[in-house]
């Protein structure tokens, strides 16, 4: 069973930074896929950003240059950094991992002020 929980949410002004962290448990076991979706108000939740077992990075368009994933070396944790914050940035943000099928977290508020 893996658990998913997600940190580091908040309300920030237009152009600054937050970090989002995700601690897995369970059956990580350092494979699989990892990564972060969005879901603003009334939209579909969004890929934003994955990373591979073998670091291999994935971003969404909008967000290439400006936000960063990665994790750490157990392989059991991983990061969003987010710089140079826009309004359009603001939603629920939740981390993902999939091996042999998908979880979800429980979802981080993330509101940027203009």
């Amino acid at each position: 069973q893996v658990q998913l929980v997600e940190s580091g949410g908040g309300l920030v002004q237009a152009g600054g930074s937050l970090r989002l962290s995700c601690a897995a448990s369970g059956s990580i076991f350092r494979r699989g896929t990892m990564g972060w979706f969005r879901q603003a108000p009334g939209k579909e939740r969004e890929l934003v950003a994955t990373i591979t077992n073998g670091g291999f990075a994935n971003y969404a368009d909008s967000v290439k240059g400006r936000f960063t994933i990665s994790r750490d070396i157990a392989g059991n944790t991983w990061y969003l950094q987010m710089n140079d914050l826009k309004s359009d940035d603001t939603a629920v943000y939740y981390c993902y991992y999939a091996l042999t099928e998908g979880h979800w977290g429980q979802g981080t508020q993330v509101t940027v002020s203009s």
